[in-house]
């Protein structure tokens, strides 16, 4: 048995959680590195001395106040940078004319827009790590209830395998095009898989520490392909030709539209589990822009530049654009450095671990987050078993890149889409000041019976689920609604746009419901 945690003032007055007295039991009790690794009996002084050596103890254990530092109270943007601008970007860019064939105006005017909307929801997600020290998937516990929160969970594992997926394969791409022949796919995927692997092993210091100036090459190295690039040849109508009009183009754009708005929206799972140990104190108004601009500027920078590589006039382009192979266009817009442009590609190869590393972190944490048993097995333990996984699918989808990278950010955009939502309005309308909840009871993480039932959540999401295949437009499926926002023969991808939007709709009256009929 222990005690619930004693509130500051602060929190109280934060309408962070409630006042009680109650004693109750946790299965994740204690939270010092001796107290974690006295959990797993005659393994806990390896596990103790795995700690010593500076791995993570922590995995989804609340972060006390008293454990928190304003350290890294400024990531929120570098580390953003760093994740962001890096090889991985580039080919979301490629997608809006391989895949939709969008002149580059109307591609750079649908990044901007639909990436400040997804730029937003992660922005939002962020600050509840340092009002809450918990990690996002145990957040959504308090809108969602337990088995809603395991839901959750297993959809951000299944994202961020995707992510480290696409990762692996596109800078095992890159490497093996440096000197073709010499290097297999296969042994670059693996190279950067492994690459990955450490800073995640070792936990929330050296993530942070890596991705603070990981940012600082990578943008020197996209300047360079812009320069390159432009003494090329933009060609910013390259495209107009091949364009379509009316409504096919209005399917098309926003097909297109939400395929970056997953680029952003996919951060949304794992945001608040990179600024949970920064104090309860901190800014809001801070994380949240610090956030918001640490995703705009990077990725709409990257993803930019992508689509302009397309339009390069030069006839030496015209067989690596046609196939949209990104790893070998790089590789030809290089080219004129020789030996240089063959580093440079190194270093972009390699910049995929920034973008890897929280995909990798928050594979860990999202199994834990599955429940008591998972949680009880050591953060490191999960870690490796997801860089195993997304390796050897790395490996066995290595043929399929864009077509892996175009559906996976699709459809990862329309369950973001609907888990946003239920946690924003959870936090706005129950879980403010002086709303029918009043705040969040921090202790409870991880007490069934105090936390939220989860009907409503789980209801919710199952109506932004109907939204979504309603909605949807993909090659496997369009969705009724989808089929008539497009053109003849065209869909349009409604999908995250609807699956907001009913599951917005829903999750109110039941969640008044809920908490009518059983009090939490």
């Amino acid at each position: 048995m222990s005690p619930r945690h004693s509130l500051s003032s602060e929190e109280k007055e934060k309408g962070l959680a409630h006042d009680s007295t109650d004693v109750v039991h946790f299965p994740l009790e204690g939270s010092t590195d001796a107290a974690i690794a006295s959990r797993y009996g005659r393994f806990g002084p390896i596990v103790e001395r795995i700690f010593a050596s500076g791995v993570e103890a922590r995995g989804v254990e609340r972060v006390p106040e008293d454990e928190r530092s304003t350290k890294n109270q400024y990531n929120n943007f570098l580390m953003w940078c760093s994740v962001n601008c890096v090889l991985t970007t580039i080919p979301i860019g490629v997608l809006a004319q391989e895949y939709y064939t969008l002149t580059l105006p109307h591609a750079i005017a649908t990044i901007f827009c639909f990436g400040a909307l997804g730029a937003l929801t992660v922005a939002f997600i962020s600050t509840l790590g340092p009002q809450t020290g918990l990690r996002t998937m145990i957040i959504t516990r308090y809108s969602s209830g337990y088995v809603g929160g395991t839901i959750y969970s297993i959809l951000n594992l299944l994202t961020q395998l995707g992510f480290s997926v696409t990762a692996v394969i596109l800078g095992g791409q890159t490497l093996a095009s440096i000197n073709p022949g010499t290097l297999p796919l296969v042994v670059g995927i693996i190279i950067v898989a492994l690459c990955s692997l450490v800073p995640c092993f070792i936990g929330y210091e050296m993530v942070h520490i890596y991705e603070r100036y990981a940012w600082m090459v990578m943008i020197i190295v996209m300047l360079f392909l812009w320069g390159l690039g432009g003494k090329a040849g933009f060609d910013i109508n390259a495209q107009k030709p091949l364009e379509d009009h009316g409504r096919a183009l209005s399917a098309d754009i926003l097909s297109f539209g939400g395929i970056v708005f997953g680029s952003f929206s996919g951060w949304a799972p794992v945001a608040a589990d990179y600024n949970c140990r920064l104090p309860v104190n901190t800014s809001s108004m801070k994380v949240f822009l610090l956030t918001f601009f640490g995703l705009f500027i990077p990725i709409c920078f990257v993803e930019i530049l992508g689509a302009a590589l397309m339009t390069i006039s030069d006839p030496a382009y015209a067989d690596v654009i046609a196939a949209g192979d990104t790893g070998a266009l790089l590789a030809q817009v290089l080219s004129p450095w020789k030996g240089g442009g063959k580093f440079v590609l190194v270093l972009l190869a390699f910049s995929v671990v920034a973008n890897n590393i929280p995909n990798t972190y928050s594979a860990g944490l999202a199994v834990q987050a599955l429940g008591r048993p998972f949680a009880m097995v050591p953060r490191f333990v999960w870690v490796f078993l997801a860089f195993v996984t997304y390796t050897v699918a790395g490996v066995a989808g290595r043929e399929h890149f864009s077509a892996i990278l175009s559906n996976f950010l699709s459809i990862l955009s329309y369950w973001t889409a609907f888990f946003i939502v239920i946690v924003a309005e959870e936090h706005f309308i129950f879980r403010r000041k002086n709303g029918p909840l009043g705040g969040y009871n921090l202790e409870d993480y991880d007490t069934p019976s105090r936390l939220p039932v989860g009907v409503a959540g789980v209801l919710a999401g199952c109506f932004g689920v109907a939204g979504a295949v309603v909605g949807m437009s993909q090659v496997w499926y369009t969705g009724p609604l989808g089929k008539d926002a497009g053109a003849s023969g065209y869909g349009a991808d409604l999908g995250f746009e609807l699956s907001a939007a009913f599951a917005a709709f829903m999750f109110p009256p039941l969640r008044w419901l809920e908490i009518r009929l059983t009090g939490r």
